[in-house]
């Protein structure tokens, strides 16, 4: 989505709209809030699910999980190895379909990694929920009420949530394009998580452009709770992957780079052959990065 109708979105709702303290919800249910400076914090108890196995042999085995997370069900697919060594929450970009996947989770599973795919809410998929639209966000925060991209952010994270508690391995929120936003504010505002990996990714721009169009206060608030810069050097000092090819046709090479530029350490950048998004390339990147870790598998 393009920076200029994405400010233009959240500027006609920002004039139309003022902002309310606070959220609803009752004690059980998950909840947030946004500092004076926009930085986002969420509080949210492991959701119940109902799980249907798929498919298993010697390899892995693969089931639908249905997080029923108090603010709408989430579908997610886990892709398990007998003996996990660390385990993936993966959040897609833009259109992308479990069906891309299916050789990466066997890739992953050989090497020792269970990978959980969350079908993002608004992504065209199971999930239901509308494609990101910060004006129509701002309208709910002004109201009170839980913005999608809020929740997304709160189901990656209850998403690790069941990972630790099965697995009890290490858990890194991932996501190619615009899931390696979400997965990026994932990370930097649930410290469980044990590291973060962006493939093709980095900020929104909305900052940016919503302080070139003079908004302050809350407008400028809730903007900075979106950006992926808000929280990247919160993630340190777990570890950061990110991936990006030299001539990506969707995010710029310079706008990652300019993202990772703001991390702390340790981290590392890696340039990938393809042009954008997730490939077979970048998972023999992060299965040799994380055998200096894990080990090779054995």
């Amino acid at each position: 989505m393009r920076i200029g109708a994405i400010a233009g979105m959240v500027g006609c709702l920002l004039l139309l709209s003022a902002f309310l303290a606070g959220c609803t919800g009752t004690p059980a249910k998950p909840s947030f809030a946004a500092d004076e400076n926009g930085i986002l914090s969420i509080a949210a108890a492991p959701p119940t699910i109902s799980e249907q196995v798929l498919f298993s042999n010697e390899t892995y085995t693969k089931a639908k999980i249905v997080m029923q997370t108090g603010n709408g069900d989430v579908v997610t697919y886990l892709s398990t190895p007998p003996t996990p060594k660390a385990a993936i929450v993966y959040a897609p970009g833009a259109g992308e379909r479990l069906a891309g996947h299916e050789e990466r989770m066997v890739r992953l599973a050989a090497a020792g990694y269970a990978f959980l795919f969350v079908d993002t809410r608004g992504n065209g998929g199971e999930t239901p929920g509308f494609p990101f639209n910060p004006g129509l966000d701002f309208n709910a925060f002004g109201n009170g009420n839980w913005p999608e991209y809020y929740e997304t952010v709160c189901d990656l994270s209850q998403a690790r949530q069941i990972l630790n508690d099965r697995l009890h391995v290490p858990v890194y929120a991932v996501g190619s394009s615009n899931g390696g936003r979400y997965a990026a504010v994932a990370a930097g505002t649930d410290r469980n998580f044990s590291g973060y990996v962006g493939i093709s990714t980095s900020d929104w721009g909305i900052l940016d452009a919503t302080l070139q169009q003079g908004y302050t206060g809350d407008p400028l608030r809730f903007v900075t709770s979106l950006e992926p810069g808000t929280y990247i050097r919160e993630i340190s000092p777990r570890p950061v992957w990110m991936f990006h090819a030299k001539s990506g046709p969707i995010i710029p090479f310079e706008s990652g780079r300019d993202l990772f530029s703001r991390e702390g350490e340790p981290k590392t950048f890696l340039e990938f052959s393809g042009d954008h998004g997730i490939n077979p390339d970048v998972d023999a990147e992060i299965i040799g990065q994380w055998a200096q870790i894990y080990g090779p598998r054995g």
